[in-house]
């Protein structure tokens, strides 16, 4: 193999290309509908065909050099920075659990809400937590395995109250001055974060209000199965860690650490395990993780050779040929990035991709680039939510360990959201800010 023909050319555009992931939809999306069976098809296999059939299809390159051009996209240094979360969140999250820092902080949470208020309190500080620390990934390690433990203490089904938490995730995602997300629409738009964030809170926070009055009347009838036991508050220590280094700003992977160290030390002080029971529980928490690696691996190769191949490049053409005035730029600007966001599994990557085509676009039709940095920004968001194979909605799966398409149907903030989005295009509105 000749690592040096790995290039980042990529071919003409061509719709073909995106065949594999039309292959990983059907195989697993379709094929789970029709049998009704969500564990029917597992989604390692299905994302392995896939992959198979876009090495297969690729053409101008041997072989060998189709699989170094997957292997590059496995390897690229976003999906290797998501692989190491996910490896430090699985030790984290199962030493929690071994030393009963889940139990306890379900105990509090019931102690402290009442029942009729605990969606709503979960919805909110998973919005809150987001919003200070710019990422829904970390929101997401550190909220589902207390909602799953919330779950099983009432009557609300475990894929709801972990979709309600994956919904706060991407409030926070869309609007935090510390998102990528942000910075990435901002710098490719050429607006200030301060205007963006007026412009997109004018959209998000109706719809966030919307869905926040929901869980209250819904919870309203949430029924306590099983009272909260004794409530060990030093237990508590590890998820207060992670929750105020998260919000001070410490880098994500810090937090994970910070926190598997302080369930060691508390778990060793409560005698829940000794040395070597930590080591076996963060042993077993990050092989826990393997699947959810290889997915994430293969998902990356697959989409690689779909950019290639000139998938994604055929989706931007397609969409600018025929656009005509305010409205149709607009939504042209939310197809392309909702497109490329479905192709690449990663709403960054995404914005990145189609935001220089977007300015144009914008400039053209005379659109306040405040108005274009908002709408990538909100609907890279709202499809990064609701894919199945996006990192977020797998490693909530995950930890919840439910299929990714049994929490999709409860995900009702990214879908009011993405509603509001497109009235706001329709309706030109908000006009200023």
């Amino acid at each position: 193999m000749n690592l040096n023909k790995l290039t980042p050319i990529v071919n003409k555009p061509n719709g073909m290309a995106l065949m594999p992931l039309l292959v990983f939809l059907c195989l697993y999306l379709v094929t789970s509908i029709i049998v009704n069976d969500f564990y029917k098809v597992p989604i390692t296999v299905a994302f392995l065909v896939a992959s198979v059939y876009a090495v297969a299809t690729t053409k101008g390159l041997s072989l060998n050099d189709r699989i170094i051009q997957y292997s590059s996209g496995a390897a690229n240094k976003n999906i290797m920075m998501m692989i190491w979360i996910f490896v430090l969140a699985g030790a984290f999250a199962q030493s929690a659990k071994a030393m009963g820092a889940i139990d306890a902080t379900v105990n509090l949470t019931l102690h402290l809400l009442p029942g009729g208020l605990l969606l709503a309190g979960v919805f909110l500080a998973s919005c809150f937590i987001s919003l200070s620390i710019g990422t829904s990934v970390g929101t997401i390690v550190a909220l589902v395995p207390v909602a799953v433990g919330i779950a099983s203490k009432t009557d609300v089904g475990i894929p709801f109250m972990t979709a309600l938490v994956i919904g706060g995730a991407f409030f926070g995602d869309n609007l935090s001055f510390i998102s990528d997300t942000t910075i990435a629409a901002t710098r490719t738009q050429g607006c200030h974060m301060r205007d963006k964030f007026k412009m997109n809170m004018l959209i998000a926070l109706p719809a966030a209000v919307i869905v926040f009055v929901y869980y209250i009347f819904y919870g309203s009838n949430v029924e306590i199965l099983s009272p909260e036991s004794n409530i060990e508050c030093g237990k508590v220590i590890p998820y207060i860690i992670v929750l105020v280094t998260a919000v001070a700003g410490v880098n994500v992977m810090l937090v994970l650490l910070l926190g598997l160290i302080s369930t060691g030390v508390i778990g060793m002080a409560y005698g829940a395990f000794d040395f070597f029971g930590w080591f076996g529980a963060m042993g077993e928490g990050i092989t826990g993780m393997g699947e959810l690696i290889i997915i994430t691996l293969m998902a990356g190769g697959m989409l690689e050779l779909i950019r290639f191949n000139g998938g994604v490049d055929y989706i931007l053409h397609k969409l600018t040929k025929k656009v005509s005035g305010k409205r149709g730029a607009e939504l042209s600007i939310a197809a392309l990035v909702s497109l490329a966001n479905v192709c690449t599994a990663n709403n960054t990557i995404a914005i990145i991709t189609v935001g220089p085509l977007a300015a144009e676009i914008a400039d053209e039709y005379r659109i306040d680039k405040r108005r274009s940095a908002s709408i990538l920004d909100i609907f890279s968001c709202v499809i990064q939510g609701i894919i199945p194979y996006g990192a977020q909605m797998l490693i909530a799966a995950e930890l919840a360990s439910v299929s990714p398409l049994n929490i999709i149907g409860y995900l009702y903030y990214p879908m009011v959201l993405c509603i509001f989005a497109i009235l706001g295009i329709i309706l030109r509105i908000p006009k200023s800010v």
